[in-house]
């Protein structure tokens, strides 16, 4: 007995090939086609020869063999893997991937197309998948733009209007506080008033602010060094103490003036960080502020006492109406720190924030040359 393995016998190779073979003469009609192309469109070798090949392509797949295989193979001779379907003898489609290559003369004249069709049932399907999420990943993403806008709009709008009630609420409170005899009752409902007012107008700000950043590429500033920044700082603490008079503040403002920085900016910072520090200190505690310069940069600070910042929300703290755990009563947009970390990056500056169980403390620094 031969040990040789068996001669392979390529007429069975060529019909029960685990792909479709099949040659088309010149005036595209199939001259041979293989066993395992006939059982696929469910038919026999025998009556597939002399069919024009259209007849075993959907309406797709002949307009794909018509602008694209012919005039390829006319042009280069051989095309590999275009994708289209065939027409099973049940109506129902095949999705084949096929190579085809043109047989010439010696003179280079048209003799007959080769083609090779392989099944791509799985292969199209994973592609049509991937198109699927594709689409529906663009319009999530579009879904999401067209939100994020309008939010954005919305906050831009929200902020303009109301101004300009607030205004004439303060400016109406004004007028009763100056020219109207009022109880002591009275008087301090208008200072609740005030204050309650002050606070609407930081709300709008920040609000302004925000859509500012995100509408228009960031926050504008209108640095002034001609002018000494202490006596902001000083009304920015004269403000907070007469919204908070129950709070002890305590204060020390060692600056080389001037400073060239946006003093507006710089207050509304100010302003922030303590307003912040009273919502969430504790209140037996006092809230301290300094600022320093080094003749390099300008330092502020704002510490409280109270319960420490966890980690995982010190890492979101200046993300946009990011609140973290607050009271009922101290309810707000979370875009304060938000707009305290964006006027920080536009003097040149950062934001750091230290909490421990004794102390919380956000710093803000800046150079003096930038």
């Amino acid at each position: 007995m031969s040990d040789r393995p068996p001669a392979e016998d390529f007429e069975d190779l060529y019909e029960n090939a685990p792909c479709g073979y099949l040659s088309l003469a010149r005036e595209g009609h199939i001259a041979k086609a293989n066993k395992t192309l006939a059982d696929w469109v469910g038919t026999s070798s025998e009556a597939l020869v002399g069919t024009p090949f259209h007849a075993i392509l959907t309406f797709g797949g002949r307009i794909a063999y018509e602008t694209h295989l012919a005039p390829l193979l006319r042009l280069q001779g051989f095309v590999n893997e275009l994708a289209f379907d065939l027409l099973r003898s049940d109506g129902t489609k095949i999705p084949i991937i096929a190579n085809a290559a043109e047989k010439r003369d010696a003179d280079g004249r048209h003799c007959f197309t080769r083609i090779t069709l392989f099944k791509a049932i799985e292969r199209r399907s994973y592609e049509r998948g991937l198109i699927d999420a594709r689409d529906q990943a663009q319009v999530a993403v579009g879904a999401g733009l067209e939100t994020a806008a309008l939010r954005e709009q919305f906050i831009a709008v929200l902020g303009h209007d109301l101004r300009n009630p607030l205004s004439a609420l303060a400016a109406g409170i004004g007028l009763l506080d100056q020219k109207e005899p009022l109880s002591e009752r009275g008087r301090t409902i208008v200072e609740e008033m005030h204050g309650s007012i002050a606070r609407a107008n930081a709300l709008v700000a920040n609000l302004l602010d925000f859509a500012r950043g995100r509408l228009g590429g960031g926050l504008t500033l209108s640095r002034d060094a001609d002018q000494p920044l202490t006596p902001v700082l000083e009304q920015v603490l004269t403000e907070i103490r007469s919204i908070a008079p129950e709070r002890e503040i305590v204060a020390s403002f060692v600056i080389a003036e001037p400073v060239n920085c946006d003093r507006g900016r710089i207050a509304q910072l100010a302003s922030n960080l303590l307003s912040n520090a009273v919502a969430h200190g504790a209140a037996d505690i006092p809230i301290r502020i300094a600022a320093t310069t080094d003749g390099s940069s300008l330092t502020l600070s704002v510490s409280n006492g109270g319960a420490a910042i966890p980690a995982g929300a010190r890492e979101q703290l200046f993300q946009p109406f990011f609140r973290g755990v607050v009271l009922s009563s101290q309810q707000g947009l979370g875009l304060g720190l938000f707009i305290v970390n964006e006027i920080a990056k536009a003097h040149g500056g950062k934001m750091t924030v230290m909490s421990t169980a004794d102390e919380t403390r956000f710093t803000f620094s800046m150079p003096l040359v930038g």
